[in-house]
């Protein structure tokens, strides 16, 4: 849901905050108020062409703001149109591209009048429409075609070329017979290596530091001596006994560390051959790594699927003759599948046809058709196709109707397929009907509105009544600037718009009567 939209600086629309609700909501007007503006506001928020011209005359830029409800999140979208410069959108208050507006605005809004933004003209979304309004079921279909997409992967990684298949299998080779003879099996080797080496590089160093450090400590050491010293001055002394028997305790314990640091010295031994042997295998797994994986448990793991591909290119004829076999039988999976779903998509594009078609007959359309054509199996190529006059050739739906006229066909569509974007805009969709044919188009949209958000741009009080909430568009011009505000109407503030739309003048007694009828039918209707 679209729940407030923000102008500023737009053509004669210097500011507006407009705060909507689900439902119908019609925007009514005099023309000229900048009713159509708010649509344009609409639409640049959806990625649309940003022109300077129009930025309201002496403002530096023109910003336009969207807040929508979808799915439990909330989504802000802007755009600024500078008079003089390239355009700036953003997305949630990060800068963003208008391709990603374009991307945004398609699961969110659709435009439907003389703007280009609606969804239903793109051939992907009109098949998604006829599968959802014949419930195609096309799961059999996906599923066979994924399969197939499957095979078809596996297949290629076999490999078909006898040269390029001769050549992978002695390169497979000669890389085995390295991993072979390299001899892994500990995934943490290196790590022990590495340990190794630093005891291995440094043994001498260890062993005179724990000679060193053992004399010291020992009895004829400085610390040992003078240990015995200190115990000798406080021997007897009654005051200081305790601290006596401390000391003799310390003086024992530094001579059993002075004896373990001896031995220590005594079992360490420089090993130059094996401290060589540690560094080559490092170097050894340095380099496997540098060719196959970055840690030893990604070469270990290389080598295991290296085995199992050598085995596969030399069981080649074996193993492709089972995929070719089961290729076939996918294929045929497909093709029924295909069969299936376009029989249904072709009788299903009949009666969305005559659904849609009997829909325009009630929205002053009526010497217009639509069909609805579908391609060869699986009939994924969909096109709607309409006839607007009679004998006239069914022509794609960008090219067979005005705006007004599309924005109908449009409406009829959606009757039949309650499926898209939260939000739909019509404007124009009223150009060139009343009398009881507004009527219908202005129910018509009361019935979108219950699976969609419908904002409605209009002239007719007949649409206008059956809106859930109305806003007046008014212009202000004190003499020196235009200025223009929404107004939420109701009660007797939409009994005078509602006249005023009638007959012009909302003082009318006879309009006003008139125009309490047409909200009390469109709320029984």
């Amino acid at each position: 849901m679209l729940a407030e939209l923000a102008v500023e600086n737009l053509g004669v629309i210097e500011r507006l905050n407009l705060v909507l609700g689900p439902g119908m909501t019609a925007l009514t007007g005099e023309t000229g108020a900048g009713k159509t503006l708010v649509v344009t506001a609409v639409e640049l928020l959806l990625g649309g062409r940003a022109a300077p011209a129009l930025v309201r005359l002496g403002a530096d830029e023109a910003i336009v703001e969207g807040r929508f409800d979808y799915r439990g999140e909330e989504i802000v979208l802007r755009r600024v149109v500078p008079a003089d410069g390239r355009a700036r959108a953003y997305v949630d208050g990060r800068l963003a591209s208008a391709a990603t507006l374009v991307e945004r605005g398609r699961e969110l809004v659709d435009l439907h009048g003389q703007h280009a933004h609606q969804s239903l003209l793109r051939r992907v979304h009109q098949r998604a429409a006829l599968d959802r309004f014949g419930d195609v079921d096309v799961a059999s279909l996906q599923e066979a075609r994924a399969a197939l997409a499957e095979l078809d992967r596996r297949r290629a990684e076999l490999g078909g070329d006898e040269r390029s298949r001769a050549r992978e299998i002695e390169l497979c080779r000669f890389q085995l017979d390295e991993l072979d003879a390299a001899g892994l099996e500990d995934p943490q080797e290196e790590e022990a290596l590495k340990a190794q080496e630093a005891a291995l590089a440094d043994a001498a160093a260890s062993r005179d530091a724990a000679r060193q450090a053992a004399a010291s400590l020992g009895a004829d050491g400085a610390v040992g001596a003078g240990l015995a010293q200190l115990s000798a001055v406080l021997a007897k002394r009654q005051p200081l006994e305790g601290q006596y028997e401390r000391l003799v305790g310390l003086a024992a314990e530094v001579g059993d560390l002075s004896t373990e640091l001896r031995r220590a010295a005594e079992s360490i031994d420089e090993d130059p051959a094996r401290l060589a042997e540690v560094r080559r295998r490092r170097e050894l797994l340095a380099d496997l790594r540098r060719k196959y994986g970055e840690t030893v448990a990604e070469v270990m793991e290389f080598h295991r699927d290296l085995s199992a591909r050598l085995a596969e290119l030399e069981d080649f004829d074996r193993l492709a003759r089972d995929l070719d076999g089961e290729l076939d039988r996918r294929a045929a999976a497909v093709a029924r599948a295909g069969a299936a779903v376009g029989a249904a998509r072709r009788r299903a594009a009949q009666a969305l046809g005559q659904e849609v078609t009997a829909n325009l007959r009630e929205l002053a359309m009526a010497r217009a058709e639509v069909q609805v054509e579908v391609g060869d199996d699986p009939g994924d190529d969909v096109e709607i196709r309409l006839a607007a006059n009679s004998g006239a050739p069914g022509l794609p739906l960008t090219s067979a109707a005005s705006g007004g006229e599309l924005a109908r066909v449009m409406l009829a569509l959606r009757l039949a397929v309650s499926a898209g974007p939260p939000v739909l805009v019509f404007d124009e969709v009223d150009a060139g009907i009343g009398g009881h044919v507004a009527q219908t188009v202005g129910r018509s949209l009361s019935r979108l509105s219950t699976h969609h958000q419908v904002l409605v741009v209009t002239h007719l009080p007949q649409v206008a009544a059956c809106a859930d909430r109305q806003v007046s568009v008014v212009k202000h011009d004190d003499g020196s600037a235009v200025s223009v505000a929404a107004e939420p109407l109701e009660g007797e503030d939409r009994v005078v718009e509602l006249s005023r739309m009638l007959s012009g003048s909302p003082d009318s007694q006879t309009a006003r009567r008139h125009a309490c009828e047409l909200l009390e039918m469109s709320q029984k209707g």
